[in-house]
Order: structure tokens, then sequence, then C-alpha cells
């Protein structure tokens, strides 16, 4: 891959990951208050801003050992953002379309973090 394909790939995979998290946020404000659902809505915003502002850190790594680190916090942190949709969803908490949605696209950003993470090594 060149260097511009690069770039524009990072640009690309920042704006996707910048709207996963504002359809995250939209999501936990629709879901109805209850002890429950505060929790795992507040687990799952932290997680999924966390892909957000761990994949831009990584883009400004001094090297690629700490790009290497900060990699492998996005996919941690894309892997507990899978788990905390996936429990909204077998919780019967909000099992509608969006949130399987949502879901799908965070098993998307996880396998892409995980394959840049490996192509890294």
């Amino acid at each position: 891959m060149e260097l511009n394909d690069k770039i524009k790939f990072r640009e690309e995979l920042k704006l996707r990951l910048r709207k996963f998290v504002l359809e995250l946020i939209k999501l936990c404000q629709e879901i109805p208050y209850s002890k429950e659902s505060n929790i795992i809505t507040k687990q799952l915003l932290r997680s999924g801003s966390s892909i957000y502002a761990n994949y831009r850190a990584a883009n400004r790594a001094r090297s690629k050992a700490e790009f290497f680190s900060k990699l492998s916090i996005v996919v941690e942190e894309a892997d507990e953002t899978e788990m905390w949709l996936d429990i909204l969803i077998h919780s019967e908490i909000s099992n509608n379309p969006e949130t399987i949605r949502l879901h799908k696209e965070s098993l998307e950003i996880l396998k892409i973090m995980a394959s840049a993470r490996k192509n890294t090594k």
C-alpha cells in the first residue's frame, strides 16, 4: 500500500470510528433507564469512545512499538464494545435493528483493528 493510500485509509477509518461513537451515543440515549441499562450503557460508551481515542493516539505514535501498543488497546476496547452490544441484545434491554446493526459494525471494526495489529509485527 502506498503512502497516500495509507493516509487515505487511516482518515476514512478515523471518520468511521467517529461515526460509530456518535451512533453509540444516540443508541444509549434511546435506551430506557434502569439500574442495569445504566451500567451497561456507561460501559459501552467508555469502551466505544476509547476505540476512537486510542486509534487517534496510535496514529500519532512516535515509534512502531508505541503504535503497536496503542493498537493493542484499540483491539481490547473493540472487543469489549462488541461484548456490551451482545449483552444489550441478549438481555433484551435493546435488541432492535439498530443495536444489531451496531453490533455487526463493532465486529467489523474489531476484525479491522486485529488485522492491523497483526500486520504491525
